[in-house]
């Protein structure tokens, strides 16, 4: 697993990516490296998440943690999800 953070340009946001394709890839289950990245982030953090699939039961689970999300889709079919508080 891989963490990168990012800070945006003309932004307070912090912003770190998470790259779960090699977890899914090698038949590991995402969810305990997102939740766990989730957790780490503090205020002004967001996570950016990149999945071969899209994730609809973590919408739910992160809203009612207090989470927001943003979607797209790249024409190689991965999905990218930025989750803010």
């Amino acid at each position: 697993m891989i963490v990168v953070c990012h800070c945006l340009p003309m932004s307070r946001e912090t912003l770190f990516d998470l790259d779960v394709r090699p977890l899914v890839a090698e038949r590991r289950p995402p969810l305990p490296a997102i939740l766990n990245a989730i957790n780490r982030l503090g205020p002004g953090q967001s996570l950016r998440l990149t999945v071969p699939f899209e994730p609809m039961p973590l919408y739910a689970m992160l809203r009612d943690r207090g989470f927001s999300h943003e979607t797209s889709r790249g024409p190689d079919g991965t999905w990218v999800v930025v989750f803010r508080r």
